[in-house]
């Protein structure tokens, strides 16, 4: 069980003024109009990502989904816009992204944390997990097989 209904409603607000300010954005949020489910349509820009292989792009669209049980339960997250990503479905699969980043999540995580969290994800895809869509799957081949390759040489004693 949650908080309160207005008592939630209060924390998300106090949270959208702080993810205002992080953000340079102003959140309209009437805690007194609000109903459950809240969507938060939610513009991105100046993060790399891709919408195809090797096009990158620094815009993105998405929604977060806060229910009455947000606190207890983290929210949910829809893409908008086009990406091309292992742990992001695109949005004609359904735009679910993968919030494993946020399995430490607990009832003091704030919003903030969790879209800095999408922000990191969008540029670090993780090829080793992807959704199991054919887009999906393209990118995670697209990125195991992209990713920086190094090679070493190891010298002992001072030696070169």
């Amino acid at each position: 069980m949650g908080l309160p209904p207005q008592v939630l409603k209060r924390r998300i607000a106090t949270e959208l003024r702080d993810c205002g300010k992080y953000l340079g954005s102003d959140f309209k949020f009437d805690s007194e109009k609000a109903e459950f489910p809240i969507r938060i349509d939610m513009h991105m820009s100046k993060v790399v990502g891709y919408e195809a292989p090797g096009k990158a792009t620094t815009e993105h669209d998405f929604y977060i989904i806060l229910t009455e049980e947000y606190g207890m339960q983290k929210p949910e997250v829809r893409w908008k816009s086009g990406i091309f990503h292992p742990n992001i479905m695109a949005p004609e699969d359904g735009g679910y992204v993968c919030t494993k980043m946020l399995d430490t999540w607990d009832f003091g995580t704030p919003l903030l944390t969790f879209l800095k969290g999408v922000e990191i994800l969008v540029s670090n895809p993780n090829p080793m997990s992807p959704f199991g869509t054919e887009s999906c799957m393209e990118a995670a081949k697209y990125f195991s097989d992209d990713s920086p390759k190094f090679d070493a040489e190891i010298h002992y004693g001072g030696s070169q």
